[in-house]
């Protein structure tokens, strides 16, 4: 059995965290962000730490325990560091461009597509085949990754579309010839 949820989440120098009610408000050097914990969780700040505490020892309170502190560690790691995902991006023709705040897709369909980043990400490319989704948030940060590897998913023939950066595409064998 996990017992992640009674290690407290140490706080480092220049993140600050304080408690209203069930909302928590982290801030630190790369920004700010605010998690509403689950009423029965009861989360404290003291001493450069924050402690989730559970009411009882019930299934679903020790796997909310377990989430919630989880999920505020990310918080921390966020505004201390940010997080990242790269994508790779295979095929004849496709590729990406930077245009403004977004990005503009060519995936091998009869138009462009103009992908906007949302609010909290930037995006960026390092070169034509390449894109990295930067941000605080964690979970931002996956979701803006997999919605563009969704509008064109790499195909098991050739591998051609996006893809995770050293994501591990099988590929299958095609048609052979008749005899």
């Amino acid at each position: 059995m996990s017992r992640i949820g009674n290690n407290p989440v140490e706080l480092p120098k220049g993140v600050e965290a304080r408690v209203d009610g069930a909302t928590l408000h982290v801030k630190g050097p790369k920004g700010s962000l605010t998690f509403d914990a689950h009423p029965e969780m009861q989360v404290t700040v003291d001493d450069g730490e924050v402690t989730v505490a559970r009411p009882s020892d019930i299934q679903r309170h020790r796997a909310l325990h377990g989430l919630t502190r989880s999920l505020i560690a990310n918080m921390v790691e966020g505004v201390t560091e940010g997080y990242s995902k790269g994508l790779e991006i295979v095929g004849v023709g496709y590729r990406a461009e930077k245009q403004g705040k977004g990005l503009r897709l060519h995936l091998g369909f009869s138009h462009t597509i103009d992908y906007p980043a949302p609010d909290g990400i930037d995006l960026e490319t390092p070169s034509q085949t390449q894109i990295v989704v930067k941000g605080i948030d964690k979970q931002l940060v996956g979701q803006v990754a997999a919605e563009l590897r969704a509008l064109r998913p790499p195909e098991p023939y050739k591998g051609k579309g996006v893809r995770y950066a050293g994501e591990q595409v099988r590929r299958k064998a095609g048609k052979t010839a008749g005899a």
